[in-house]
């Protein structure tokens, strides 16, 4: 007979979510400050997207690896652990090159290092919370996460403004980032590696052969074994035709190259397919065959994920330069107008996360009355709302309104899909679905980077308000699509 797990307290809780701190202060410094020094180093505005790729293309490639490897994990530290302080001590050492970089390619690169080693810390916190509590515990789980995401992100995105009100200089010399950006990464790097030893050392994880004589081991429909059939090699040759035809397509008109990234996904997919069938095993077929079986609430969920997400990446990109031309009247990265509405971006990133810190305690509330999906089509819309918003607002200062909107849209993508998702996962595969599921928010972002700028050029004149504007369509689309994933097993297990 199985056992339930053991209910943990909140500071337990608390002490297991704690690293996601500096964990989001590694992101929000990435998201409020990698284009402006991109800019600053030289690169023109349609060449800012193109440089973003390596977040969401380390991410896809990253996150299932690591989330197929925690699974088999088992040291001194346990099974996740491990991956927790490793990815932070080489997100620290990207925090402290990055802005210090010469170069444009040199920083590029270790955007690179930075998102990848953030996404090796980041990928087993989310499996955690499914290994460590119990189904009606997780939704209280992924919220304290959100919260301390939020938490992080208002300090983080704030720094370069804060720094500059005590004083630190805002602007430096052509290609050289100011002091206020240098020393918010330093004083970030301390903080991530602080933050995620406290939870590596508070905590401590159950033995596998403990875990899997727990009750939601195996939920209904999942698969006891360790592995499923890879799937059939001939299903990926249709996608593989796909790709080398949008390739072929892009390369015949000469349309902009960004966009061989999005024509390379099917094909992506496609051989993944036919390399998993060559195979036959190993780490490659297994990930193909989880993703070719992944639960149906996955499915639906992946939908929502890449409204959701597409939307938040058109925000991280353009925000910055879309302030800047509206509000402040400058194209200029070195002109002072353009680093006081950067600055004011920063601030505004901050107000968003610490709206989501509050919406993280309203969201169970709203949940208990509305459900789970319902309250994701609310703040989905909200979210909408609010960027759309910016381009009709004239004075910065009531921006602060237009980010309560994207806080609550923020908060509710951090939780509400895991929660809709961790009952239907199995205890020995948590960390490779897990890392599957994080597809479903590189791809949108893929998506984004490979159009975005053929869109700022071709569609909206060069006015990057235009696709802020169309990120707040696509988190509107994102709320109607929570409506058609699965009813979960237990609304009642939000708390």
């Amino acid at each position: 007979m199985r056992n339930a797990k053991p209910q943990l307290s909140f500071w337990q809780i608390w002490n297991m979510c704690f690293g996601f701190l500096g964990i989001q202060f590694g992101f929000a410094l990435q998201n409020a400050n990698v284009s402006r020094i991109f800019q600053t180093l030289g690169a023109d505005i349609e060449q800012v997207p193109g440089l973003w790729i390596a977040a969401p293309l380390t991410g896809l490639l990253v996150q299932p690896v690591i989330g197929y490897f925690s699974d088999r994990t088992w040291t001194r530290l346990g099974r996740r652990r491990p991956y927790f302080l490793w990815g932070a001590v080489f997100s620290t050492a990207a925090l402290l090159v990055m802005p210090n970089s010469p170069e444009l390619w040199i920083a590029a690169g270790t955007l690179w290092v930075l998102d990848a080693s953030l996404n090796v810390s980041m990928e087993p916190f989310r499996a955690f919370v499914g290994d460590q509590l119990a189904p009606k515990q997780r939704p209280t789980g992924y919220a304290m996460q959100g919260f301390f995401i939020g938490v992080g992100s208002v300090v983080a995105s704030a720094l370069p403004y804060l720094l500059a009100k005590f004083g630190v200089a805002n602007t430096a010399g052509p290609g050289e980032v100011p002091d206020t950006v240098r020393y918010a990464f330093y004083f970030g790097g301390v903080v991530l590696i602080g933050a995620v030893l406290w939870t590596v050392l508070r905590t401590r994880e159950y033995p596998p052969d403990a875990l899997a004589a727990f009750d939601d081991a195996h939920p209904p429909g999942t698969v006891a074994g360790r592995d499923v059939p890879v799937p059939s090699g001939t299903g990926g040759l249709p996608w593989l035709l796909v790709g080398i035809a949008g390739v072929a397509l892009v390369w015949a008109l000469g349309w902009d190259r960004m966009l061989y990234v999005l024509a390379a996904l099917p094909l992506a997919y496609g051989l993944l397919r036919l390399l998993a069938v060559a195979l036959g095993g190993g780490m490659i077929a297994a990930i193909a065959g989880d993703l070719h079986a992944m639960p149906t609430t996955m499915r639906q969920l992946a939908v929502v994920q890449f409204f959701s997400w597409f939307g938040l990446f058109a925000m991280w990109i353009y925000t910055t330069a879309a302030v800047a031309q509206t509000h402040y009247g400058t194209t200029d990265p070195q002109s002072a107008a353009y680093n006081e509405g950067a600055n004011w971006v920063g601030v505004l990133f901050a107000a968003y996360n610490g709206f989501a810190a509050l919406a993280a305690v309203a969201i169970p509330w709203m949940a208990r009355r509305l459900g789970l999906r319902m309250t994701h089509l609310v703040n989905l819309w909200l979210g909408g709302a609010g960027l759309v918003s910016i381009a009709f607002i004239r004075d910065p200062q009531w921006l602060l309104l237009s980010m309560a909107g994207v806080g609550f849209a923020w908060a509710s993508i951090l939780s509400l899909p895991y929660a809709l998702l961790s009952d239907s996962l199995p205890a020995h595969k948590m960390g490779v679905y897990m890392g599957i599921f994080n597809f479903f928010i590189v791809i949108p972002q893929l998506v984004a980077v490979s159009t975005l700028g053929f869109l700022l050029g071709h569609v909206f004149g060069g006015a990057p308000m235009g696709v802020l504007m169309l990120g707040g369509a696509s988190l509107a689309v994102a709320g109607l699509c929570a409506l058609r994933v699965s009813r979960p097993l237990s609304e009642q297990a939000v708390r």
